[in-house]
């Protein structure tokens, strides 16, 4: 998409980050796919050899480059976190936050499950022992609350909207469904209310934040109605939050699907101004 070239391109032209801010990742070491995923969806993306029926479901024509990609957005989560765990507090993936991928198969344009191969890379080198994801996209991260449902060290929250895709939601450790048309007032009123107490009960070692800005009222697919000025707010609080109790960030960008290419730019923009007016 063109937003992937046009967000670093905005960021840099504004001055909110410099060239010296980027990372080049690798591709993503086998051993650490299968950490989370299965060998048998492994070899299948290895060999391009998913059936129609399972290709249908991530829902775009399987290729090499896809593969490659993926690898490469994944290893992103991966040294995002580890930038914000070794004295950075913040980093963030100009991409990511593909959580509709389970570990034995892809759905919804989501091939790895990035934020889930990271934590689970920290977790079994010990660097980290306890993770929580604040899954703020539109859609519930269906794919993540599956490969953590019975793993106590990670704690799922996802806000979403309660009508919209997945139909089938298996449960995260706690799932926020909002009514289509939630405004700023309502969506953030519950935002203000339930996550200090999360942090403070949780103390993760780190937090992983999808913030996906398909929650905004111009977007096609989220049929939520909070605004851009909304949309930063939510932004802000998240890491003042995390912030104000040490917790290091590691941030995907998500979904975001408005008419107006701008308008996404704009709002995946505001997460980087706010990551940098909060921890920097």
């Amino acid at each position: 998409m063109d937003k992937y070239t046009l967000l670093p391109e905005q960021l840099l032209y504004e001055g909110t980050i410099t060239e010296d801010n980027f990372f080049a990742p690798q591709p993503l070491a086998e051993e650490a796919i299968l950490r989370t995923h299965t060998p048998e969806y492994w070899e299948k993306l290895k060999t391009n050899s998913l059936s129609v029926k399972e290709a249908r479901a991530i829902g775009f024509p399987m290729r090499e480059a896809l593969i490659s990609r993926g690898r490469v957005i994944a290893q992103g989560t991966l040294d995002c976190a580890r930038l914000a765990l070794n004295g950075a507090g913040v980093a963030l993936n100009i991409a990511g936050g593909t959580h509709h991928s389970f570990a034995d198969r892809g759905e919804g344009f989501c091939v790895f499950n990035d934020i889930a191969i990271a934590a689970n890379e920290l977790l079994f080198t010990g660097e980290i022992q306890k993770v929580m994801v604040i899954d703020l996209d539109v859609h519930q991260g269906n794919g993540t609350a599956h490969i953590f449902a019975n793993e106590p060290r990670v704690f799922t929250l996802s806000f979403h909207g309660a009508k919209n895709y997945p139909n089938r939601k298996p449960p995260s450790d706690l799932d926020v469904g909002f009514p289509d048309g939630t405004t700023d007032k309502d969506y953030l009123e519950t935002l203000y209310k339930m996550l200090p107490d999360l942090l403070d009960a949780e103390l993760p070692d780190l937090v992983f934040f999808l913030s996906g800005v398909d929650i905004l009222a111009s977007d096609k697919l989220g049929r939520l109605a909070v605004s851009l000025a909304g949309c930063r707010e939510r932004d802000r609080f998240v890491f003042q939050c995390c912030k104000d109790r040490g917790l290091p960030v590691a941030v995907c960008m998500g979904g975001g699907y408005s008419e107006r290419l701008a308008t996404i730019i704009e709002a995946h923009a505001n997460t980087f101004r706010m990551a940098d007016a909060v921890f920097y």
